[in-house]
């Protein structure tokens, strides 16, 4: 809630609904902004979709767009954390797109982000003065055989992540004192609730390091 939102796609044929929002969540058809829509895609395949090429890699065709109706000066495609086409406008512009063609030799990710100039947040002229900016979710790149990749550094700060989490809940957050208050999801114990899925993302990350041989 708030400037910065995740949007995520609902098929027209799904009726709009919470479930339905957080089914589309999970399927990683997701932007992230601070008000431009991004619309994105890898050989025609949407955001958070797995790509199969042969264990060779080969070239991919990349579209992606960027609407604000405030300016935007730069539009960016990003592989596995380097910006690898970009195009911009040093005026601002309401509108930004990029079609190219990319080389892919291995296991990879990519995703399209937008924002100032040099992908250097502008403004909101608001109270928070927050950056305008959108960065998509990936779509995924498997080489010769299943998608996998794992980078040590990005996991120890995942559960650096969702240790800050499980701590504001545990130390930090505002709560009333339990049977005073009814909750959605029906189970007596919130806390346990709300701690479920920073517990269940610690056991994955966890999971990948040891499937890599890395001890933790």
């Amino acid at each position: 809630v708030g400037i910065y939102r995740t949007y995520a796609y609902v098929p027209d044929d799904e009726e709009f609904t919470y479930d339905a929002w957080c089914k589309a969540l999970r399927s990683g058809n997701t932007f992230h902004s601070a008000g431009p829509i991004l619309h994105f895609t890898v050989d025609g395949k949407p955001i958070g979709s797995e790509l199969k090429l042969s264990g060779n890699g080969g070239t991919v065709e990349v579209v992606a767009t960027a609407e604000s109706t405030l300016p935007i000066h730069s539009l960016e495609i990003v592989q596995q954390g380097g910006v690898v086409a970009s195009t911009e406008d040093g005026q601002g512009t309401r509108r930004l797109e990029i079609r190219t063609t990319l080389k892919v030799e291995g296991n990879t990710w990519i995703a399209a982000r937008c924002a100032g100039p040099n992908y250097t947040s502008v403004p909101h002229f608001d109270g928070w003065r927050r950056g305008i900016m959108a960065h998509t979710s990936p779509i995924y790149i498997a080489c010769g055989g299943e998608y996998h990749l794992f980078d040590m550094e990005n996991a120890q700060y995942m559960l650096s992540l969702v240790d800050g989490g499980l701590s504001y809940i545990r130390q930090r957050s505002p709560r009333l004192e339990p049977g005073t208050v009814t909750h959605h999801h029906g189970e007596g114990d919130h806390q346990a609730f709300l701690e479920r899925p920073f517990l269940e993302a610690q056991q994955a990350i966890h999971k990948r390091m040891h499937d890599f041989g890395i001890p933790h």
